[in-house]
Order: structure tokens, then C-alpha cells, then sequence
């Protein structure tokens, strides 16, 4: 990705903050989503928004009169998995559906647990190597896409979602051609306990933890109202940085012993030799969550892994244009790259 920020935006964490809240998203109208609720085999559910009409069970949000219209053969769905705290609505997320319209493919953003705007019913929330979750939502995506006459399946992950993907993508090997054609994460935090110290240090500690932790801690403490005793509030309620949240929340809901064995056993930059379908891993050198040192070099990955690491974009920012910019660029290139995977005839 040959990509270099405009002048009037300088330095990672304006590249970063500037275009998640003023940059132009779309060319047109902000998408229209369509939801379906699924029940998760362990009882709980998860949202998934689809960009056009995908079945009779499906409503606009907000919604309650079901609307249908066919889609077309063969095309190409595209799934994208979001970050930390986000969802469909997220720029990011936006950005590719716009992208979507344009190109013809057919889009679908699931929302992990609690994030799509209801908290889930079960004793858990989600976390950044829960491949055994994209898992069963790609299974599912591929098995209803190809019921409805589809073609290509290509998957996205941004930041969390991109670390979950691969993490699954390396976890399966050869076995994920059954599923995905193709897979990109962006601005995703490989190396979780990299990303996890460099974002509770200066700067990143103040403005981005703080962000974060402003919703994470009332959606936890709303999972403890739904079950007691879960975990340690006033642990929770001191924790000032992601690595004490994890610590008291995560890791323990999750099945891990702490933090430290939270980042290592979900981190997927020790796994990405394994991959065996098309890869690629976005990551600007000057991103303030993920260091450019915990990035990984060609000689750490396997053949089917390709890297981008242009110099500049921030984390998930790669704005372009005059004032206020758009996020256009880095979805084109994503989704080009993803395409061009399959070959002439099959795009």
C-alpha cells in the first residue's frame, strides 16, 4: 500500500483521532443495514448487520416489517470483523460499505458480544483471540452466502477483529480455504502484549485508554448485574489502564489465568506461518497502539502472508484529501487486494 498522509495532518495520533470523527466516510447517503439476531450454540446471540436485504428473516434496524430482494449470483460477500468497542457504525466500518455499494459486493459487519448496541445474555463478553467465535460466524456466513447463490467469501478485521482473524486463520491452516477465499487485518495489534503496554503509556494512557475504558467498565459492571459475583468490582472499578481491566474482566471470563497469559495465548503474530489462504497484514509504522518494532518482517510469516507497512496512517486512520479529508483509500486498497486474490474469472 503506497499511502502518505496529507500535509495537513501530521503525526500518528492526529492521523488516528482526526479521521474517526470528522473525515468523510461515503461518496452518498450513509449505509442502510439490515439486521439478523442469531442464537450462538452456548445459548447467548450476536448481531450481524448486512448491507442489503439477505432473507425474510432479515429488517431494517429499528425496524419490524421484513423486507426481501434478491441478491445476485455469484457475488462476492465481504465480511468485516470491527475493533475494540465498535461496530457498523464505526468509520472504519462505514467506509468498506460505502466501498461495498460501489463495487457491487454484497457486505455484512457481525458484532461481537455487546456490541451492537444490547449486551448479551451470557457470562462472558469477547476478546481479541476468540477465533472459535469467527469460526462459527464464518461458517455460517459461507453456508448461507453460497445457499443464496453467492460466490467468494473475503473477510476483513480491523485492529481487535484483524488479531481474531488471523489468530483463526492461522488456527485453521489449509482448513480455512473450506471457508474464506481471502483475508486482511488492519491496524491489528499482533502482538497483544506490545499493543496492550503501548497504549497504557503518555499520551495513548490519557486519551485513548480513557476512551476506551469510558465504555468498557458500565458494559462490564452490567454483565456483573446479570451475574453476581462474576468478578471483582472494586477491582474493577480502580482499574485505570486495559492491562487491569483485562486482568479483573477479561482474562478471567475468558478462560485465561491473567493478563500476561491473555496477551501471549491470543496474540496471532506466533501463528501467521501457519496461514495457508491468501493473507494480508496492514500496519502504519507510525500507529501509537501497535509499536512498528512488534511488527513482523517477512522472514516471520508464512508464503500466503503479504505486508503492508507504509509510514504513515495512524491506527485505522489513512485519511486523504483536502480538509476534512476522506477514509476512502485504505477500503479501496483493501478491497483490491482482496479481489485481486481470486482471479479474473471469479471476481
Amino acid at each position: 500500500m503506497k499511502y502518505r498522509a496529507p500535509w495537513w495532518l501530521p503525526g500518528g495520533n492526529l492521523q488516528t483521532i482526526w479521521p474517526a470523527l470528522y473525515a468523510r466516510r461515503v461518496t452518498g447517503a450513509p449505509p442502510q443495514y439490515l439486521r439478523e439476531r442469531w442464537d450462538t450454540p452456548d445459548g447467548d446471540f450476536i448481531d450481524v448487520d448486512f448491507l442489503d436485504p439477505p432473507g425474510p428473516q432479515a429488517s431494517p434496524v429499528g425496524d419490524k416489517q421484513p423486507q426481501v430482494r434478491p441478491e445476485p449470483e455469484r457475488r462476492p460477500l465481504l465480511v468485516l470483523f470491527h475493533g475494540l468497542e465498535g461496530s457498523s457504525r464505526s468509520h472504519y466500518a462505514e467506509a468498506f460499505a460505502d466501498w461495498c455499494v460501489r463495487c457491487g459486493l454484497a457486505y455484512a459487519v457481525p458484532h461481537f458480544r455487546g456490541c451492537s448496541g444490547e449486551l448479551n445474555h451470557g457470562p462472558r463478553a469477547y476478546h481479541s483471540g476468540d477465533f472459535e467465535e469467527i469460526d462459527w460466524i464464518l461458517r455460517r456466513l459461507r453456508a448461507r452466502h453460497t445457499a443464496q447463490g453467492g460466490g467468494p467469501l473475503l473477510v476483513v478485521g480491523i485492529s481487535l477483529g484483524g488479531n481474531a482473524l488471523m489468530r483463526w486463520a492461522g488456527e485453521m491452516g489449509a482448513a480455512a480455504s473450506e471457508v474464506a477465499d481471502a483475508v486482511a487485518a488492519v491496524s491489528s495489534p499482533i502482538d497483544l502484549a506490545a499493543g496492550g503496554h503501548a497504549i497504557g503509556r503518555g499520551f495513548n494512557r490519557l486519551v485513548y485508554t480513557r476512551m476506551f475504558l469510558n465504555t468498557m467498565k458500565p458494559k462490564a459492571l452490567a454483565k456483573l448485574a446479570q451475574h453476581p459475583g462474576l468478578f471483582d468490582r472494586a477491582a474493577l472499578l480502580a482499574a485505570r489502564d486495559l492491562h487491569a481491566f483485562d486482568q479483573h474482566f477479561t482474562a478471567p471470563l475468558h478462560g485465561f489465568r491473567s493478563t500476561e497469559d491473555y496477551w501471549a495465548r491470543a496474540s496471532a503474530k506466533p501463528h501467521l506461518p501457519r496461514i495457508r489462504i491468501p493473507a494480508l497484514l496492514v500496519n502504519a509504522l507510525n500507529d501509537p497502539f501497535v509499536p512498528a518494532s512488534s511488527l513482523p518482517g517477512q522472514h516471520e510469516v508464512g508464503p500466503a502472508v503479504t505486508l503492508w507497512q507504509p509510514r504513515h496512517g495512524g491506527h485505522v486512520g489513512f485519511a486523504q484529501g483536502r480538509p476534512p479529508g476522506h477514509v476512502q483509500t485504505m477500503p479501496e486498497a483493501v478491497g483490491r487486494w482482496l479481489l485481486g486474490t481470486l482471479g479474473p474469472a471469479r471476481q
